[in-house]
């Protein structure tokens, strides 16, 4: 069964149909994943994930394609859930956990893979949550440069500036 939503035609939004199942298939572990680097609590990850698609499902009328993706307003929805529970907490996200790999690592690998995983865990520690956010939308949620404009309510160009300056420190945190 497919939840298609048929949104309504008003002056400032033309017709659109968003496919919440295709949506939430094609975005849950990409979701889930950006949520779990912000929030560093797998649990806490989960339950802000299914928040995020509740809310999207419920304010379904809110979404404009003219205005971008449907991935993109969802990220964006995602993204205010997960900075509601860290404001809830009142404390800074980082990155704890690895995103699980898709594909298994040969054992003779596996140290090698700890080592580089450590360094860039460390690593994104001395960056800023603002930094650290960045890389999770870019590297974690997959998200392109535009639905990354969107979801940061920034101009693309900026976002591409702000991504490479934050990518720039990374790298420098690395080599150190």
């Amino acid at each position: 069964m497919t939840s298609t939503l048929t949104l309504p035609r008003t002056a400032s939004r033309s017709r659109a149909t968003l496919d919440f199942d295709a949506l939430y298939r094609g975005s849950r572990e990409d979701v889930f994943a950006y949520v779990a680097t912000l929030l560093r609590d797998h649990a806490a990850a989960e339950d802000v994930t299914a928040l995020a698609f509740e809310r999207a499902f419920r304010k379904h009328r809110s979404f404009d394609e003219s205005r971008g993706s449907a991935r993109a307003w969802l990220f964006g929805i995602a993204r205010n859930a997960a900075l509601d529970e860290l404001r809830r907490r009142k404390r800074h996200a980082s990155l704890v956990t690895d995103v699980p790999d898709a594909t298994a690592v040969a054992p003779e690998d596996a140290l090698d893979l700890a080592l580089r995983r450590a360094a860039l865990r460390t690593a994104m520690t001395t960056l800023s949550p603002r930094d650290r956010e960045l890389i999770a939308l870019k590297f974690h949620a997959g998200l392109d440069s535009d639905e990354l404009a969107e979801v940061l309510g920034v101009s693309r160009s900026n976002a591409g500036t702000l991504l490479h300056r934050a990518m720039t420190k990374l790298r420098e945190a690395l080599d150190a």
